[in-house]
């Protein structure tokens, strides 16, 4: 159903951002050609520019919708969630399940992204380093509040503990595809759901 209260633009705008964002994850800034955009959107070049300044706009528009897909598919599995450390498992495993059947083609972006656009690319660089501070402080979040409802340790350092999930999870990742062998992602999190229930706290 379309929403009435858009213009075919806006429409149209949106339909370019949600076409090109797998051309951009899976091969990058510089990797995406305008051949691969305009053969994804189904437009030609003009219509592409008549919507996007630039390459690097709809790039940087791309990022943020693949990383709102992500986001949302994350969010989900905090649903029904009973205490801090099934919200940091079922993170971790929701992570797991994106690597299997990514919510955006191509598969991570801050990963993707980061690892392309640091020295080519710094808006899109520091897209992706907004992106992991977000994921850092909402990790931060739950251990803060586990610890305040006495679910966590009080012992427990939630920036060393977002380092910790977000480094293994993004490392597995890239081993799991570098190999591909989801045999790195399944040990890692299996390591880090083992991790995360030490930390609960002993009951009086």
């Amino acid at each position: 159903m379309v929403d009435g209260s858009t213009t075919k633009g806006e429409r149209t705008r949106r339909r370019i951002v949600e076409m090109a964002a797998p051309v951009f994850n899976r091969q990058g800034y510089v990797g995406a050609s305008l051949r691969d955009l305009v053969d994804a959107t189904g437009l030609e070049k003009g219509g592409i520019y008549n919507h996007f300044g630039s390459k690097e706009q709809l790039a940087l528009e791309a990022y943020d919708y693949a990383m709102s897909r992500v986001t949302e598919s994350l969010a989900r599995s905090q649903d029904g969630a009973t205490d801090a450390v099934d919200r940091l498992t079922r993170m971790i495993r929701a992570f797991a399940g994106n690597a299997r059947r990514p919510a955006i083609e191509g598969g991570c972006p801050i990963m993707n992204t980061a690892i392309e656009a640091d020295d080519t690319h710094s808006d899109l660089r520091d897209r992706a380093r907004e992106s992991m501070t977000l994921w850092h402080r909402l990790v931060g979040r739950i251990v803060k509040d586990g610890k305040a409802d006495g679910t966590l340790s009080a012992g427990v350092d939630p920036y060393a503990l977002a380092s910790t999930i977000t480094a293994s999870l993004e490392g597995a990742l890239m081993l799991a595809r570098l190999y591909d062998d989801p045999a790195h992602m399944d040990r890692v999190v299996e390591h880090l759901v083992g991790h995360v229930e030490q930390l609960r706290a002993e009951k009086a």
